[in-house]
């Protein structure tokens, strides 16, 4: 079970996730389109939930100079193959993308926000030679849940359980909600995963794969450089290059990629790039930093990337807050871990961390997202240190329970229920004051 939620929520994707899941939804609407006869979409229409619209306006689209999902649909739906799910546009010969960006600017594309309760929901709807093709992207990222040519569904799942849709090892949320716990996955990564013989081929992918993005963010001056301008801050004597800058660089540098656009991918985590970034070069970064062996060093990515899930599946996929505070709460487990703490000093590296940077507001996907990776990494750093001396953030403190667990649930109330003052002063109102189990 472990393996398989790992399998169902680390994926490949390349650029931001939010237009690749447009070009992918795009992708399947042209594709009936040209089922139907016709070459290219003449009009497209996308109706997003929120969230969506939010991630995707300002994201860079891969191995181009444009952004925003209104690229990403006409790309999706003029060359995208659906087979190629969230790195479909990493497959569309360049004529076609400049053809999509003359279906754009010639004002063919709208965009619409789609009166919907899914915070992940999009309709793209491609229009050319009297016939229509619509498809639905709805809960994750590569859910296909309908399909339509000229208003006759070729594929319809809209009443299907995420989980049970067709033959996918797809888990929910609930299900990874009600399986995984702090404890469970300390007791999984630390005493029964053989990291070097059993299948977390996702878990290793992530590490080589990121790392590559890393390499890239540092290679040039991509967005804001923020992973680029920490390593040059190290080199001008302005900031000590250990552990915790070295993690910071990892991460930022890897974002100001991906951001930006750059035609390499990454290994998301819970439908997100960047937390799939976070949630694992930090982590690398401070095992080269300690010398630390492989095997630790996949158990500790492992760790980083369960937390993350586990936090994930009641934070919900998209949200108004940061998702970099979920996967750095992520890496200052892996951290923790590398540091040699326990399970009580990796909890206290959670409560450290939801005493922390709880509260950050996601204001879109943009090159901003590496500087918060950076602070929210930096957060770690700290978190683990602190934790790995028994010091934590004291269950008398806001949000923070004695029970980790009772915290977790707490940040995902912040998450779905918003951060007003009535809804922080109920949950130090009504705290359980249960001990972790150890």
């Amino acid at each position: 079970m472990f393996i398989r939620i790992l399998n169902s929520e680390m994926e490949l994707a390349t650029g931001c996730t939010e237009p690749g899941a447009v070009a992918l939804t795009a992708a399947e609407a042209g594709q009936a389109l040209r089922k139907a006869g016709v070459d290219k979409a003449e009009e497209i229409t996308v109706n997003a939930s929120i969230n969506i619209i939010k991630n995707a306006m300002s994201a860079g689209i891969p191995g181009t100079d444009y952004e925003g999902m209104d690229y990403a649909a006409a790309i999706g739906a003029l060359g995208g193959d659906p087979v190629y799910l969230l790195e479909v546009m990493n497959h569309v010969p360049r004529e076609t993308v400049e053809a999509a960006a003359a279906l754009v600017k010639a004002g063919k594309v709208r965009v619409k926000v789609a009166q919907v309760p899914q915070k992940l929901y999009i309709e793209v709807i491609a229009k050319g030679g009297g016939h229509t093709g619509r498809a639905i992207v709805r809960d994750l990222h590569t859910n296909v849940v309908l399909v339509e040519q000229d208003g006759a569904a070729t594929l319809d799942k809209r009443d299907t359980d995420t989980a049970a849709a067709g033959d996918s090892d797809v888990v929910s949320p609930e299900q990874i909600a009600s399986f995984l716990t702090v404890r469970s996955i300390w007791d999984y990564c630390t005493k029964e995963l053989d990291p070097m013989n059993d299948p977390i081929d996702i878990i290793r992918s992530a590490v080589k794969v990121n790392s590559v993005i890393s390499d890239e963010g540092l290679s040039k001056e991509y967005g804001l450089a923020i992973g680029r301008n920490l390593d040059l801050n190290c080199r001008k004597g302005l900031m000590t290059r250990d552990l915790t800058t070295n993690s910071m660089i990892a991460a930022a540098a890897g974002a100001d990629a991906r951001m930006a656009g750059a035609p390499v991918s990454v290994v998301a985590n819970s439908g997100s790039g960047n937390q799939g970034i976070t949630a694992t070069m930090p982590v690398v970064a401070a095992a080269r930093w300690l010398d630390i062996d492989e095997p630790t060093m996949l158990r500790a990515v492992t760790l980083s990337n369960l937390i993350a899930i586990r936090i994930k599946s009641k934070f919900g996929r998209l949200s108004n807050l940061c998702g970099a505070t979920v996967a750095g709460t992520g890496a200052a487990c892996g951290i923790t871990y590398l540091l040699g703490g326990g399970y009580h000093e990796i909890c206290c590296a959670i409560q450290n961390m939801v005493g922390n940077v709880t509260g950050m507001v996601c204001d879109g996907a943009k090159a901003d997202c590496a500087l918060k990776i950076s602070t929210c990494v930096n957060a770690a750093c700290q978190a683990a240190a602190m934790g790995t001396r028994g010091v934590r953030v004291q269950s008398t403190d806001g949000i923070v329970e004695e029970n980790v667990e009772r915290t977790l649930d707490n940040f995902a109330i912040l998450s779905t229920h918003g951060t007003s003052d009535s809804v922080i002063l109920d949950l130090m109102l009504n705290k359980e004051h249960a001990p972790d189990a150890e």
